[in-house]
């Protein structure tokens, strides 16, 4: 029997997805309301609440979005954008894929928000000047990169939480057990947006032409402020591969480029970086975190994967797969982090419990709560950062929409992914 603090919470976070997946009121007012009602019932109190904010996620938003607002003012976005374009001959579906190739090997080390975040105003620059919809091209890029975090270690949150608690696990571990299959369903993936979309993305021979006759090097407006971007976005990166052994998180790295980039440019740029944050999708993350707190507070996020676990007996087989669909579903609505951090000490346990192979699980934990991210607009960070900033530029992505995409072509990803997993760790 659920708890009346339970079933408040349930009823909230039921409510506040369906007025996210109606569109009647923008989702970071209702997933605010939502976040605040968690804290007037009494589910957490305003302390608690704060704690279940991941501020990781929010400053490295805020840092990533203060650096590439500043690299935009030197032109260098519409530089790759065209030096690309002119690579592929200006044909739209090529640049789909040459695009989320790069989003995906890009995402394999870096986080996913920052590879988006320096990746979607190349798109935008390069699809209005050849008069295409952006859209499908934005979808595609959100796609590769979920799919890219999950090939490595320190691509995606839940890979690092696994990693972290199970030692054996190494970041080679990672490569060698998930790199091949992502590679797989990335292929797979974008075959089936060239096939969805290629009849939406085609342009003219004029703009094709236009576009291939224009001088890259004349898009850059700001040679010594470039400079001064690159040296910062390098050493920013550099620090995020190495975050783990300085013990400093990406947050704060992300947070020290940005306001370093503020002082050597004297604050020239401030009041513009700071109306460039996607202050909408920043404040729909925090309502999301609390509401997810709540459910986390309240125990149902444990219950739920208890529940789930005594079904299968512990039995092998079906507990690895009961633990890839459910990461995956759970995922595609929910953070998966609090998820994660759940489901390893259940995992765990069954390996006292006598299941002596625990590899299958745990590599259908990370499939599931990684891929699951692409199942709908709000499954994954990425999703909501690229959703932002094409709403800004007047491109709207509907919940409704995403989910008609993106629901479909993660289910596929996980029988997919299903199949590997049967056949390199179950026959």
């Amino acid at each position: 029997m659920m708890g009346s603090q339970q079933i408040i919470v349930l009823v909230i976070f039921l409510i506040t997805y369906g007025v996210i997946i109606s569109e009647k009121i923008h989702r970071t007012t209702v997933a605010m309301f939502g976040g605040l009602l968690i804290v007037a019932f009494g589910i957490l109190d305003q302390n608690e609440a704060v704690h279940h904010i991941d501020f990781n996620t929010i400053g490295l938003l805020v840092g990533m979005m203060i650096i590439v607002s500043i690299t935009a003012q030197t032109g260098v976005f519409e530089y790759i954008a065209v030096w690309s374009a002119q690579k592929v001959q200006g044909e739209p579906i090529r640049i789909l894929i040459a695009l989320c190739l790069f989003t995906a090997i890009a995402s394999a080390f870096l986080d996913n928000v920052t590879t988006v975040l320096l990746v979607v105003p190349v798109t935008l620059s390069i699809t209005k000047q050849l008069k295409v919809p952006p859209i499908p091209i934005l979808l595609s890029e959100i796609f590769a990169s979920n799919i890219g975090g999950t090939a490595t270690m320190i691509g995606d949150p839940p890979n690092i939480m696994i990693g972290s608690a199970v030692k054996e696990l190494t970041f080679m571990s990672f490569i060698y057990n998930l790199a091949l299959i992502n590679f797989i369903i990335l292929i797979i993936t974008i075959l089936l947006f060239t096939l969805i979309y290629k009849k939406q993305l085609h342009t003219t021979p004029e703009l094709k032409k236009h576009l291939l006759c224009k001088s890259c090097i004349e898009e850059i407006k700001d040679k010594k402020l470039l400079v001064k971007c690159l040296i910062v976005i390098i050493l920013t990166i550099g620090g995020f591969f190495a975050h783990q052994f300085i013990n400093i998180e990406t947050a704060t790295l992300a947070l020290i480029g940005a306001f370093i980039l503020l002082l050597i440019t004297r604050d020239k740029f401030l009041h513009a970086a700071l109306e460039k944050i996607e202050w909408t999708t920043l404040f729909f993350f925090i309502g999301l975190f609390v509401i997810v707190g709540g459910l986390e507070a309240t125990g149902l996020i444990e219950a739920l994967a208890k529940k789930a676990i005594s079904w299968t007996g512990g039995e092998l087989k079906s507990t690895t797969f009961l633990v890839l669909w459910m990461s995956a579903i759970i995922s595609a609505f929910v953070d998966n982090i609090p998820f994660v951090a759940t489901m390893i000490p259940l995992i765990k346990e069954m390996g006292h419990l006598g299941i002596s192979n625990l590899d299958p699980l745990w590599w259908s934990l990370s499939l599931g709560a990684c891929l699951g991210g692409n199942g709908t607009l709000v499954g994954a960070s990425a999703n909501l950062v690229v959703a932002g900033i094409a709403a800004k530029e007047g491109h709207h992505i509907s919940f409704v929409k995403f989910l008609a995409i993106g629901f479909p072509l993660m289910i596929v990803s996980i029988i997919i992914s299903s199949v590997y997993v049967y056949i390199r760790y179950l026959m």
